[in-house]
């Protein structure tokens, strides 16, 4: 996955108009059924090989709304599978098979925290 859109967010669209791959869905189309943006894990590569850094976090407008989160890798597809969303929610994915790119300057600790994508 790489990023997780927190309940902070002001559903303003920034964020899916910067996606490369289409990995963001607005809150219509959230699968957790919350009322803010959602980025599917198995879709989101983190801006590898599209820009230096994830281009949602760079447009989004509210400050710390836009955190990092595990990979969705194949050594942490459990994490994926549990109820580890926001509230411990079940994520939602479309392809349980997929392996996404990661940026490997990011600590799974950063990660495992939700550090924000863009510090101030």
């Amino acid at each position: 996955m790489a990023v997780i859109i927190g309940d902070t967010c002001i559903n303003c669209a920034a964020c899916i108009d910067e996606c490369p791959v289409e990995a963001i869905v607005d809150e219509d189309d959230n699968p957790t059924g919350e009322e803010y943006y959602y980025v599917y894990p198995d879709k989101c590569v983190e801006c590898v090989d599209h820009f230096d850094s994830p281009a949602c976090a760079e447009a989004c407008p509210t400050e710390g709304c836009i955190t990092w989160d595990m990979p969705f890798t194949a050594e942490h597809k459990d994490f994926f599978a549990g109820d580890n969303y926001i509230d411990g929610q079940p994520y939602g994915i479309e392809n349980p098979d997929a392996e996404m790119p990661m940026r490997e300057d990011i600590s799974l600790e950063d990660r495992a925290a939700r550090k924000p994508v863009v510090e101030d």
